[in-house]
């Protein structure tokens, strides 16, 4: 998936992200951009999730919006 497509569909998901997870700020979802592993520490972080847990709301929400995949670490 190229930048453009990652950072447009990001800018839609945000809200939806934060509905999802209401404890992430700003700054959280600026630094989280669209990246998976991102996403999973600040869960982890602002909810108090062990990571096995927060893998699988995240994995949730993609299942629940099928056109956004999170961007995974190479």
């Amino acid at each position: 998936m190229n930048d453009d497509r990652i950072g447009g569909s990001w800018k839609q998901l945000k809200g939806k992200v934060k509905e999802q997870w209401g404890k992430l700020t700003d700054d959280d979802l600026d630094v989280i951009a669209g990246k998976r592993d991102q996403l999973l520490g600040r869960i982890q972080q602002r909810h108090g999730l062990a990571k096995d847990e927060a893998e699988r709301e995240i994995d949730s929400f993609e299942r629940r919006n099928p056109d956004f995949k999170f961007e995974k670490s190479e």
